[in-house]
């Protein structure tokens, strides 16, 4: 499996893509769906990978968005930023093969890179979601309220993962803080994703 940079424009990605918001809209009320559609993810910011077999076949995908950039701190050092994941995908024949582990693993490391001290998601709060909210778990992550331009909303789950500074090779991706999510809520003005079962 290729775990890459890819362009939300190819044909099979937006294949894929379009078959993740169908199921967002036949999953959750259409106010509750905040799936990017792929001109959304080829904005400034975004970060997209995809999975591929070694023949080129499109395994899965995902995202990472820029809530928040790194920048200096007045009084010296580094203020952390905070990242989103977005529109992370298994084609259907791929489950089960550890695709979403690791396109989610790259993602937490492209995070590392840009200096996030923090990274969330939102998914969904039904049963269809079960799968992706236990990977986000088994990877370190832990509910939390609304963040960024989110609001409370009993179809949404939000979690998030504070990103350690340092790691040792081998070290647990980060550390779950229950209830932070950082930023304030406020209206989502902008296109809004769930992650779906992977």
């Amino acid at each position: 499996m290729i775990v890459a940079t890819d362009s939300p424009s190819r044909a099979d990605v937006r294949a894929l893509l379009a078959e993740h918001l169908t199921d967002m809209f036949a999953t959750s009320p259409a106010d509750s769906v905040h799936a990017l559609d792929h001109e959304a993810l080829a904005a400034d910011g975004v970060a997209f990978l995809s999975a591929r077999a070694p023949d080129g076949t499109l395994l899965g995908c995902g995202a990472l968005v820029e809530l928040e950039a790194s920048s200096p701190r007045d009084e010296g050092g580094t203020r952390a930023g905070h990242g989103e994941l977005k529109s992370m995908r298994t084609a259907p024949a791929a489950r089960g093969r550890g695709v979403a582990s690791a396109v989610l693993r790259r993602l937490l490391g492209t995070a590392r890179e840009r200096g996030y001290g923090r990274v969330s998601l939102e998914t969904g709060s039904q049963e269809f979601f079960a799968p992706a909210r236990s990977l986000y778990t088994r990877h370190g992550f832990a509910q939390c309220g609304p963040f960024g331009s989110y609001l409370e909303d009993p179809n949404s789950v939000f979690m998030t993962l504070e990103l350690a500074a340092h790691q040792e090779p081998g070290a647990a991706p980060g550390r779950a803080t229950v209830g932070s999510c950082a930023s304030k809520p406020s209206r989502a003005t902008s296109p809004p994703s769930p992650s779906t079962p992977s």
